[in-house]
């Protein structure tokens, strides 16, 4: 909604921040949704069903509903929902939509904007609409701009996790010997295992297990072509207890056995 000035955007007397008794609840209309409609949670728990897909809803989630929408919501009696609803529309057709649902982690911002837009148009003071339309378009800003934001942060986190799983993949390498597991190196990364040996698979193209054999087997064959050692020796370096199963697991991967390659 960037492409809107704040003079397009038309305010509508449907609004308000109201403590939901424990027997609220959104009933489903015939009527789907007549405008565009901001949906804010303070406080409480409860699921939100928007054209069919349900959203468990707490504290800084919110909505922006557009024409056509169909809905419905129900909460947890026990921890009522508080919120903030407004609807407004506008005389242009909108570029920049912001996502349906958000999550604000900081709300603090957003909330003072709903907080000054609700006591406005309840109180009607001079200049209301005019700086009610300016809100509008700010808490539009804000829904916009905690999108870029996510997106930035998923991508920062993409680079820090490939980061982490190549580093990891590289400490395999220089550490053939050591007795790895998916656990032990999961908790050095600080990632949990299962996440772990998914991404560790997607980014490496080899499960962490096939990864710390092939890093064994070639540092094997390092082993014994260049420093000399004994099968046994190779074997015992590399953290491998019997020496026929490291000869059987040599030659799967190279085809050879480890005596012709010394």
């Amino acid at each position: 909604m960037l492409n809107l000035n704040p003079d397009q955007f038309i305010l509508k007397p449907v609004f308000a921040t109201i403590h939901c008794e424990p027997s609220w609840q959104w009933k489903k209309r015939d009527k789907t949704f007549p405008n565009y409609g901001v949906f804010y949670v303070w406080s409480g728990e409860g699921t939100l069903v928007l054209n069919g897909k349900p959203y468990d809803v707490q504290k800084g989630h919110c909505f922006l509903f557009k024409h056509g929408e169909v809905i419905s919501a129900t909460h947890k009696p026990q921890n009522p929902l508080v919120i903030t609803y407004i609807h407004f529309d506008v005389t242009e057709t909108p570029q920049m939509m912001p996502t349906v649902h958000r999550v604000f982690a900081n709300p603090i911002n957003f909330e003072s904007l709903l907080t000054r837009y609700v006591r406005l148009l309840l109180v009607k003071t001079f200049g209301m609409e005019i700086e009610a339309k300016l809100i509008l378009k700010q808490l539009m800003i804000h829904l916009l701009r905690e999108a870029e934001e996510q997106v930035e942060e998923r991508a920062n986190a993409s680079d820090s996790l490939l980061e982490i799983i190549r580093g990891m993949a590289n400490y395999i390498q220089q550490h053939p010997g050591e007795q790895h597991s998916i656990e032990s190196l999961a908790a050095r990364a600080h990632l949990s295992p299962r996440y772990f040996s998914r991404m560790f698979k997607q980014i490496m193209g080899h499960t962490v297990k096939t990864f710390i054999v092939r890093s064994r087997i070639e540092r094997a064959e390092h082993l014994l072509q260049y420093a000399g050692l004994t099968v046994t020796e190779t074997a015992c370096v590399l953290g491998y207890i019997d020496v026929h199963f490291f000869s059987r697991q040599f030659k799967k991967y190279t085809g050879k056995n480890p005596s012709e390659i010394r």
